[in-house]
């Protein structure tokens, strides 16, 4: 019996110790944990339980049946992060270069329908080199496998993908479906044709992290959220990311315990809006001071700043938030922030995460290159987001709300539940100048002025709309926390379903 089970004992090490001493040395020199290293800092300690840890490929050609490691370059299983269940697949870039086999993607298809069972959140960690070529088509298919996996746990599971590695070819598809992305900079990257395929074909030349890395994604593409500066504090975002979301859409949001009063009222935000109306003023104070101890958790933060998107708590429980920046472009929007806030609030519905909406914004940006681009189909997405959304939607309404985005921003019209206003909210078609021009064209400057003033004075106030019921309250800034906490309380049991149909055709 002893024997038998140092003969276990060896495999386990055999399978432990991946792609040996010098590719596992390797591996830290370019400053990155190993697949197991990796696993230990993302999950609680000792709750990791390994599945499939002999498997090893089936490939006969190319020399190949000289060259097995038990796992094939995926270590894959489940654990807790702070006692939630979680399911990870960590990619092994010391065997093979991580490359995904046929029995590697079968690992990993095995986690993914196991996460889909029970109802628990997806991690993968992606250090690959992408399809292994000697198995030919077998990886391309196992790939397709995965891909079709994500489809399916898609709005069922939350999804994270964290790019800790090469992310290449067929590879970059599947991080590409999950809910959300995280890279490390200078060590990761994403493309799906890589720097001398581009040269070749295009003759630019350019290099790995100019085409593909976490500083290119989390501004400029957009296809990653956040970037950070090494695997630890990656993991380490992971661990408090996945506390936000809840386990799978069949479960409620998280709760934890929140000594925070519910009703603290924040006197500074009484004079957070600047008396100049062209004057800017950050939103993330807003932010901070409304949540939970200012917990906020932002969602790419570098790319379309004019919005900001992210997650939070009040009273212990999750919320989604979306709210325009006025620190940049005013808070105007543009294509990139309709699609960063569009997908951010499809993301909350699918989890029955309750929105707030912060909202200050002149109208949507002009400009040949937007109207070009597709500024209306593009902003439809979030218009579409919005009016689709069930869950509990809270807007408030700080200074101007000028337009079809003060419609597209969560408005009473698009069922909103709980529309509030500031008292410094203006709430028009336009601002004044703009529409007395308009109205009153060919007048001198003198009458225009008094006209300008005149327009101001009847509409630059939230009353108007406050009249006509699409406001359902004018509150003190100050309040705002505690509005906000007690309609999420009244809206809790909310339920509201929209028509049945197979599925929608949003605006792509």
């Amino acid at each position: 019996m002893l024997e038998i089970l140092e003969k276990l004992e060896a495999r386990r090490e055999a399978a432990r110790a991946g792609g040996g001493e010098k590719r596992v040395a390797g591996q830290h020199g370019r400053g990155k944990l190993t697949a197991r290293e990796r696993l230990d800092v993302l999950l609680d300690p000792g709750s990791f339980e390994e599945l499939d840890m002999y498997v090893e490929h089936n490939c006969v050609d190319f020399g190949m049946p000289d060259q097995v490691v038990p796992g094939d370059g995926v270590v894959t299983g489940s654990g807790t992060i702070n006692g939630r269940l979680v399911f990870v697949f960590s990619q092994d870039f010391t065997v093979f270069g991580g490359s995904l086999s046929e029995r590697h993607a079968q690992k990993i298809c095995k986690i993914m329908d196991m996460a889909m069972k029970v109802g628990a959140p997806l991690i993968g960690l992606n250090d690959s080199g992408g399809a292994r070529i000697q198995e030919g088509v077998a990886s391309l298919a196992g790939y397709a496998e995965v891909f079709q996996r994500n489809v399916l746990a898609s709005g069922v599971i939350p999804q994270l993908s964290l790019i800790m590695g090469p992310c290449a070819g067929g590879a970059v598809y599947s991080p590409a479906m999950t809910d959300f992305i995280f890279m490390v900079k200078d060590s990761s990257y994403m493309f799906v044709t890589g720097p001398d395929v581009v040269k070749t074909v295009t003759n630019e030349v350019v290099t790995q992290e100019e085409l593909g890395g976490a500083v290119t994604h989390t501004t400029k593409s957009s296809v990653a959220d956040v970037a950070f500066e090494n695997d630890i504090e990656t993991l380490l975002a992971a661990r408090d990311f996945i506390d936000f979301l809840p386990a799978s859409n069949r479960e409620e949001v998280p709760e934890r315990e929140c000594t925070d009063p519910w009703d603290r009222a924040e006197q500074s935000l009484d004079t957070l809006i600047p008396p100049n109306a062209n004057q800017p003023y950050d939103m993330h104070e807003l932010i901070s001071k409304t949540l939970d101890d200012g917990d906020f958790f932002e969602v790419q933060p570098a790319h379309a700043g004019n919005i900001i998107i992210g997650f939070g708590r009040i009273e212990g429980r999750t919320v989604g938030i979306v709210a325009n920046q006025p620190m940049v472009l005013a808070g105007v929007l543009d294509i990139n922030s309709s699609k960063k806030a569009a997908r951010f609030v499809r993301f909350c519905d699918a989890f029955d995460i309750p929105i707030v909406t912060f909202v200050d914004v002149p109208g949507f940006l002009p400009g040949v290159g937007q109207e070009h681009n597709g500024i209306i189909k593009h902003g439809a997405k979030l218009l579409f987001a919005y009016a689709e959304a069930t869950v509990p939607k809270i807007t408030v309404i700080t200074r101007k709300a000028y337009g079809g985005a003060y419609d597209v921003m969560a408005s009473k019209h698009l069922r909103g539940d709980l529309n509030y206003a500031w008292p410094t909210a203006e709430i028009a078609v336009m601002g004044a100048k703009g529409a007395v021009e308009i109205i009153f064209r060919g007048r001198t400057p003198e009458e225009i002025a008094e006209k300008t003033k005149e327009y101001e004075d009847r509409f630059a106030n939230p009353f108007v709309a406050a009249s006509k019921g699409f406001i359902d309250e004018v509150i003190m800034p100050h309040s705002t926390r505690r509005r906000i906490a007690l309609g999420l309380r009244k809206l809790r049991n909310k339920q509201l379903e929209n028509p049945w149909k197979k599925h929608d055709n949003i605006p792509l």
